[in-house]
């Protein structure tokens, strides 16, 4: 974090990060004497809602964020940052975007938490994005022109007001982690939800809570003991895992649709259990099982360079049956998701945990969708894209296992190639040639036969 007065005073000259949290409420016009070398701009948490004419003078500019600030209107001169790629205002109070006010060259664009109508056709024109962050929003349909963004990846499109959805999305040929709940969806003869189970509520004071243990864009995880445990649940271990949402609305949705997908999806043996809500005083959570100390996470986040990918610690390897053993169960508790008219939304390493037996637990339902809303050939459809999302997984893991590695013993060059030409059939853009979740776990229990 930089100061204002260190702007000023010159001290900052060359740098190529700059971000300032002041309460600023103007554009400081000394960050154009950081324009030869600046790259990434933060300018979060201000009370910022106008950005100055002559911004395209930032002609380095590659990341810019604007999160928490005033914006009631996306600021078109944003456009005219030659090298601007990856674009951050969630939280503001933007209701229209101009035609072209995007620079065309966008690969990440967050415009999470807003009041969002609608979006301009020239969204279409965004040949290279990737990353589409628009939960929380008030949109009624996409333009169909965005189905010209063949790149799109990753979309969150949870928390608005589409009462449904078109073909072209779910024909997107890289898509792999789509977020649609919290919508108004009525279209398309859906197939009326189920009873879903119940369970119990409890009271954040039934319980101690203890460390923090994890975070996620929802909300952030303790360990923590019983208290006063519910009669129901007598018996079982007083240990728990507590997870508390961080407010109405996050980057994935509303927390209320996590815990409907949470009970929807039931147990299954690769699933974190959850045994109980809470819902006190307007603080909503999840009591769940606490995992075993011997389960410690597949991989990490992605980052500003991989964008979507996942990134693992430094020398991570995986040996040719830990890849088999995590694609099979994990293709199996995808099945199990589909079969209860769920997707998951975000399958991910860094969402999965591994322990020492090659076992694992897929956690984290922040982006998962009822899909019994959608017509059958979307519901479908859904399945294949996140089969590419398994495809984008097993890829991710066979590129930290280095090919030099097949003669010491650690992969057998056959089952490599295998697994890779599995990976590319998950992966490759026409939807209906993948393979479904049940085929990829019969594939991989013949692999695991012959070796």
């Amino acid at each position: 974090m930089h100061t204002l007065e260190q702007l000023k005073s010159g001290q900052l000259s060359g740098v190529a990060r700059l971000h300032l949290a002041e309460n600023l409420s103007v554009f400081p016009t000394e960050i154009f004497e950081l324009a030869d070398t600046l790259e990434v701009l933060d300018l979060s948490n201000n009370q910022l809602d106008s950005l100055p004419d002559d911004f395209g003078r930032l002609h380095k500019l590659n990341i810019l964020f604007l999160s928490n600030n005033c914006f009631t209107e996306l600021p078109s001169v944003i456009a005219d940052c030659p090298k601007l790629e990856m674009i951050g205002f969630k939280a503001n109070q933007i209701v229209s975007i101009a035609e072209d006010a995007l620079p065309k060259q966008t690969r990440w664009l967050i415009l999470t938490d807003n009041k969002i109508e609608r979006l301009p056709d020239s969204m279409g024109d965004l040949y290279r994005l990737q990353k589409l962050a628009l939960a929380g929003n008030r949109l009624t349909h996409l333009p169909a022109s965005m189905a010209n963004c063949q790149r799109v990846e990753l979309a969150r499109l949870s928390a608005n007001r589409l009462t449904s959805l078109p073909d072209w999305l779910f024909q997107l040929p890289n898509l792999a982690w789509l977020a649609i709940a919290g919508n108004g969806l009525i279209d398309g003869n859906p197939i009326k939800p189920k009873n879903k189970p119940t369970i119990v509520h409890v009271k954040l004071s039934d319980i101690e809570l203890g460390e923090q243990i994890g975070e996620g864009a929802s909300g952030v995880i303790y360990r923590a003991k019983w208290l006063a445990q519910p009669t129901c649940l007598q018996g079982q271990s007083l240990d728990i895992a507590v997870k508390l949402f961080k407010g109405e609305v996050t980057s994935d949705g509303y927390p209320d649709d996590e815990l409907s997908t949470c009970l929807q999806a039931g147990d299954h043996h690769n699933l974190i259990k959850v045994i109980a809500q809470i819902d006190d005083e307007g603080q909503l959570g999840l009591v769940m099982a606490l995992i075993p100390t011997s389960f410690s996470n597949l991989g990490l986040p992605p980052n500003l360079l991989t964008c979507t990918r996942d990134t693992f610690a430094e020398q991570t390897e995986f040996r040719l049956t830990t890849m088999m053993n995590i694609t099979r169960q994990m293709a199996l508790v995808m099945a199990h998701l589909h079969a209860h008219g769920v997707s998951h939304g975000d399958l991910y390493a860094h969402n999965t945990m591994l322990d020492n037996a090659d076992s694992i637990l897929l956690g984290d339902f922040g982006a998962a969708s009822d899909l019994l809303l959608l017509p059958r050939h979307q519901r479908e459809a859904m399945e294949s894209i996140e089969v590419r999302a398994l495809g984008c997984l097993l890829d991710d893991m066979l590129k930290q296992t280095k090919q030099v590695n097949v003669q010491h013993g650690i992969v057998t060059a056959e089952g490599f190639e295998k697994l890779r030409s599995l990976s590319q059939a998950c992966m490759q853009g026409l939807l209906s040639m993948r393979p479904k979740f049940t085929d990829i776990a019969s594939q991989l229990d013949a692999l695991c036969s012959e070796i």
